[in-house]
């Protein structure tokens, strides 16, 4: 054991982002993996790294955030941790307070809240709540791979429809799309607005920073699908990555307004904590020739550092490089002819659903 380990290295796994299990810093102590006996084949080895799913027996859904750059109060989480394994996610340091690290074990270790409809039907069934949006997957993706087998995004839209509670959703997975039926019942109440996020529509790299999420293809006929069915579909362009990314604005933009996006938005690459040395063992494993001139436009957007954590400049970081970034988005938002803003949902219909134990609330 050390207690000095900045991160921790191990054999990459097939199908992972993280390549590393950096020190969790609620953590003294740290194990060290001795991969010089491992055989080079995980995936067979009954040593090889598998998802596992574990029951979350928390008594909260919900999350409150107090960020002034955040365009949400509430946020809804079914899932902690994500299969997804995008190289870059800001939410991996929140594993850490399970204990887990923020590398392998974000991606491969999930915790699963089964009871996450009953939990949420009694939040909106409290007598101080007025309605406002809010965010399903604020921090991890509600429609990973599991979704499909455990259904509980679905339950959670189910509640929401049933009380006519205004949803957001942001998510990476063409999954969406098997429940484009409540959806567009939702959409014909303005409860509804689907974001999907686009990092950029080159597949090679997309397959190489997010490997468990759907081809930027499949994504872009989500959107098709979902505008087809009548519920308005935005696309979040994140995160822009300073020298690998930021060229493919235009055309990102282009591909997803043609599949029916209306309305865009974009996010600048943020490495708070524990993300930035998973980000950077993967940046160096897998696009060694850029690694240089990214982390150094990186750091021209964060005024010489690699992360900035003040709120305004976070999400889309400040300086020359910045402002060419937010502007050429600017221009072909404009130019395509996206809307200007997240078109407004309808908190005025919001009825108390039926509590968990089947009562339902008098006034």
């Amino acid at each position: 054991m050390d207690n000095s380990s900045e991160k921790q290295f191990t054999e990459r796994h097939h199908g992972r982002g993280a390549g590393i299990r950096p020190k969790n810093r609620f953590v003294s102590l740290a194990v060290i993996q001795d991969d010089e006996h491992l055989p080079s084949d995980l995936e067979t080895d009954p040593r090889g790294l598998k998802t596992e799913y574990f029951e979350d027996a928390s008594k909260t859904v919900v999350s409150q955030n107090n960020s002034p750059d955040l365009p949400f109060r509430y946020s809804l989480n079914p899932y902690r941790g994500c299969i997804h394994g995008c190289s870059y996610c800001y939410a991996r340091p929140t594993h850490e307070f399970l204990g887990l690290d923020a590398g392998l074990d974000f991606e491969s270790r999930i915790i699963v809240k089964r009871n996450a409809p009953d939990l949420f039907r009694d939040w909106l069934n409290r007598r101080n709540y007025t309605c406002e949006p809010v965010m399903l997957s604020g921090v991890t993706d509600c429609y990973q791979p599991i979704e499909r087998e455990l259904r509980i995004t679905r339950q959670l839209l189910e509640v929401a429809f049933e009380a006519r509670q205004p949803i957001r959703i942001i998510t990476k997975n063409a999954l969406i799309t098997r429940d484009i039926d409540i959806l567009s019942q939702m959409a014909r109440h303005r409860l509804i607005l689907p974001v999907i996020s686009l990092a950029t529509v080159d597949k090679q790299i997309a397959q190489a920073m997010e490997p468990r999420t759907s081809t930027p293809q499949a994504r872009l006929r989500a959107i098709q699908e979902l505008t087809s069915a009548g519920i308005p579909t935005g696309v979040l362009i994140a995160p822009i990555i300073p020298g690998l990314t930021d060229s493919s604005i235009p055309e990102t933009l282009k591909e997803a307004y043609k599949a029916g996006a209306t309305f865009a938005s974009r996010n600048v690459l943020r490495l708070p904590l524990s993300v930035e040395p998973v980000f950077l063992d993967w940046l160096h494993h897998h696009f060694p020739l850029q690694e240089e001139r990214v982390l150094s436009r990186i750091r021209q957007v964060r005024n010489g550092e690699l992360n900035s954590a003040a709120f305004g400049e976070r999400m889309a970081g400040s300086g020359v490089i910045a402002d060419q970034i937010n502007q050429t988005f600017k221009l072909f938002r404009k130019q395509l002819g996206y809307l200007d803003r997240f078109p407004m949902l309808n908190c005025d219909d919001f009825m108390p659903p039926t509590s968990s134990s089947g009562q339902q609330r008098l006034f």
